[in-house]
């Protein structure tokens, strides 16, 4: 009998909700969006060829991107690299509010600093930003936004 037979196992699940995550997280990146734009060009394409070439050209930038920009979530800031040279910094406390805009397809990140609006297209692992952005800079709740 194997000394193994008697433990107890506890069941592994997929994604579990974690309660705390490291100091820092790069996210991976995720290439549906470039390949989708990239498809839906051939067919435009075949009936306008210039909206066709654009988003193609559109599809094939974001996939540059989706290689060579990262996103890094610290305890304090979201850091976005370029390859391995950190190019912007965004401190959580300037912050006012982000969303991840058209569920259950995240195409857009937005997200508000004081003096300042971005958008990013999602062009890395959508979940795992869901999670650091609610572990790391979690949405107020609505009652203190109404007071």
């Amino acid at each position: 009998m194997n000394e193994n037979s008697n433990r107890d196992f506890e069941p592994v699940t997929t994604n579990p909700a974690p309660t705390q995550l490291p100091a820092s997280v790069e996210l991976a990146p995720n290439y549906t969006i470039p390949i989708v734009l990239t498809a839906v060009a051939i067919p435009i394409a075949t009936f306008q060829l210039w909206a066709g070439a654009g988003i193609g050209i559109f599809g094939l930038f974001l996939a540059i991107q989706t290689t060579i920009i990262k996103l890094e979530f610290t305890t304090t800031t979201l850091n976005v690299y370029r390859g391995s040279t950190i190019i912007r910094t965004f401190p959580y406390s300037e912050w006012e509010n982000w969303q991840i805009f058209w569920q259950p397809v995240p195409i857009l990140f937005y997200f508000k600093e004081v003096n300042s609006i971005h958008f990013l297209p999602i062009i890395f692992d959508p979940q795992m930003l869901l999670i650091c952005l609610e572990y790391y800079r979690p949405q107020p709740s609505r009652d203190s936004i109404d007071r």
